[in-house]
């Protein structure tokens, strides 16, 4: 004899309370902001350029996406466009906002201006990226460990570290990774100048899309 199969009695749906949309709204709004915060802390962020001290490179008011990882991974290397808080001596002179420059003197390198020229251990570098040759004269001097040499790309109206000194790898935010603005100058900076030594790279593929100098 077949036994029957005993069947449960089919339970009511539990209601659920809809959920206040102002709740989903402020949990939505706190989440984003917690990421944004976290992306622009240790991730990315956007700058504008305030000033014509980098120029023919960037234009005042160019706007850039600046990197934050590579450096927890990799040393700075010259030619690298940095964003960095102002040094003590900056701070000293009662500057707070950060400064953008492109890196020339790495830690233990001994660099001088003379002539209009750069020179890095003696050697003259070619920089194909300056509005024009520097009017000043400059050094030597020996950049100590662990920080860098700065310079502005408009080197005869920059204020850069011929003026006030080196540049801690601690106050370095970030490297300028990509301008989104203007869109017809759209594209990745050129971070791979033509230099005598280690750091000689001929290779120019990585340039702006759009050239600048």
């Amino acid at each position: 004899m077949a036994r029957s199969v005993k069947q449960d009695k089919p339970k009511r749906p539990q209601s659920s309370k809809p959920e206040n949309p102002w709740v989903e709204l402020t949990q939505t709004v706190v989440t984003a902001v917690i990421l944004a915060f976290g992306i622009r802390t240790f991730v990315a962020e956007a700058r504008y350029i305030p000033s014509s001290s980098m120029e023919p490179t960037l234009e005042i008011n160019d706007r850039l996406i600046i990197e934050k990882l590579s450096y927890h991974f990799r040393e700075p290397v010259r030619g690298d466009v940095v964003v960095f808080n102002p040094t003590e001596a900056l701070v000293a002179q009662d500057f707070h906002d950060a400064f953008i420059k492109r890196i020339i003197g790495l830690p233990g390198e001994t660099i001088e201006v003379k002539e209009g020229k750069v020179y890095v251990n003696g050697e003259e570098i070619t920089e194909k990226y300056i509005a024009e040759d520097p009017n000043y004269d400059y050094g030597p001097v020996v950049v100590p460990e662990g920080e860098y040499l700065v310079l502005g790309d408009n080197r005869n109206n920059s204020y850069d570290s011929h003026y006030w000194g080196f540049v801690p790898k601690d106050k370095i935010i970030g490297k300028a990774f990509v301008r989104f603005w203007p869109f017809n100058r759209l594209g990745s900076l050129d971070q791979q100048p033509l230099y005598p030594g280690p750091n000689a790279n001929p290779d120019r593929s990585q340039q702006s899309l759009v050239p600048r100098y």
